[in-house]
């Protein structure tokens, strides 16, 4: 479906890479890469940068090597942004309350948590919680420090990059947090216009669902094998993803 009016465009001479939600999945991150490798021979871009619109960890069984490659992969000289998504915000609101264990467990951080060398007992009390948190907070490392900066927003040209989408009538600047990480209605359904055509993830579809104001990059990774990445150039747009 065309953006009214005027297509959105990159800014000049700026080639984008939009990776969709990771979930743990470190063989499709290490995939989308190699594609992205070739993709760049194929044709080069002096002006590269990658966006990845956040949720790296849960559900997949490979977090923490997710977060490895994310930190220490430099395949080109381009500038790589890491959004923050609300499985990252889940993990570190419970490092800030024990008691949330349960609930992140629930929503995938059982895997996150054994990809950190971490089983939780078969019956998890205040006392386990506790001793969990202190496990998990000593194992991260580094990855601390990363997932405590992500930003949740990030403009390229008329593009706006976010995990989950943004309130509408909201300026950027008065969004509230939460509805950057979590928010699906009414931002999934709106019609328009936008300031920006924004690109997310956080809610799976089948293939990329391009729409006139927003372009949603999260074909659920962790279940179906397949990682989307967008390319924008200029007024084009065109996908790359990891097989099935």
């Amino acid at each position: 479906m065309p953006f009214p009016e005027t297509a959105p465009r990159t800014p000049e001479g700026t080639r984008i890479y939009a990776i969709g939600d990771v979930h743990g999945r470190a063989d499709l991150l290490e995939a989308m890469l190699a594609e992205i490798d070739r993709d760049l021979v194929r044709h080069p871009c002096d002006d590269v940068v990658e966006i990845y619109v956040g949720d790296y960890v849960d559900r997949g069984p490979a977090s923490k090597a997710v977060l490895d490659i994310l930190q220490d992969d430099a395949r080109h000289d381009g500038e790589r942004i890491c959004l923050k998504g609300n499985h990252e915000d889940m993990l570190l609101d419970f490092l800030e309350d024990p008691e949330l264990l349960i609930l992140w467990m629930q929503n995938g951080g059982q895997q996150t948590l054994a990809s950190y060398g971490i089983t939780p007992p078969a019956e998890v009390g205040q006392k386990s919680m506790a001793e969990i948190r202190s496990e998990l907070r000593s194992a991260l490392g580094r990855h601390f420090n990363f997932l405590s900066n992500l930003p949740l927003t990030h403009v390229e040209g008329d593009y706006l990059f976010v995990h989950a989408g943004i309130r509408p009538g909201v300026a950027l600047k008065q969004q509230d947090p939460e509805d950057l990480m979590w928010i699906r209605e009414p931002f999934l359904s709106f019609p328009g216009p936008l300031p920006h055509c924004v690109v997310h993830g956080h809610t799976p579809v089948d293939a990329p669902e391009v729409r006139p104001f927003r372009i949603d990059i999260d074909t659920g990774a962790a279940v179906t094998g397949t990682l989307t990445c967008l390319v924008l150039e200029d007024e084009t747009r065109r996908f790359l993803s990891t097989g099935r």
